[in-house]
C-alpha cells in the first residue's frame, strides 16, 4: 500500500487549508484511516480518525469542531479539512492506513500499518 499525503503549506492563524491523502491498492474501502502529526522535538500524536465506509469519525480534543476527516471510497483518497488554524497546529501530518479489514478505527499509531511521506503545516501567528 502507498500513501501520497499533500495539501500543507504556509497559511497564517484563523485561516484553513486542507489535506489529502490519496492510497494505491484495490482495497482502500475495506481499511480505517487516520491523521497523525508531529511538531518539532515532539511526539507523534492522533489527530482523526475515519472508519472503512466514512461513518465513524473520532478527533483528538485539540483540533475537534476545527477539523474535519472525511474519506471518498470512489478516489481512494482522505481528506483533512482544516480551520481555524493555530501555531501550535504547526506539524508535518502523516496519513496512516490500517489493515485491518472491517475493523475499528483506533487512535494509536502502533495500529496502523503504513504511512505517507508527511506533509508540512505551518501556520503562522
Amino acid at each position: 500500500v502507498q500513501l501520497q499525503a499533500s495539501g500543507g503549506g504556509l497559511v497564517q492563524a484563523g485561516g484553513s487549508l486542507r489535506l489529502s491523502c490519496a492510497a494505491g491498492g484495490h482495497t482502500f474501502s475495506r481499511f480505517n484511516m487516520g491523521w497523525f502529526r508531529q511538531a518539532p522535538g515532539k511526539e507523534r500524536e492522533f489527530v482523526a480518525t475515519i472508519g472503512w465506509a466514512g461513518d465513524r469519525t473520532s478527533y483528538a480534543d485539540s483540533v475537534k469542531d476545527r477539523f474535519t476527516i472525511s474519506r471518498d471510497n470512489a478516489k481512494n483518497t482522505m481528506y483533512l479539512q482544516m480551520t481555524s488554524l493555530k501555531p501550535d497546529d504547526t506539524a508535518v501530518y502523516y496519513c496512516g492506513i490500517r489493515r485491518v479489514p472491517y475493523g475499528v478505527p483506533s487512535t494509536r499509531s502502533p495500529d496502523y500499518d503504513y504511512w505517507g511521506q508527511g506533509t508540512l503545516v505551518t501556520v503562522s501567528s
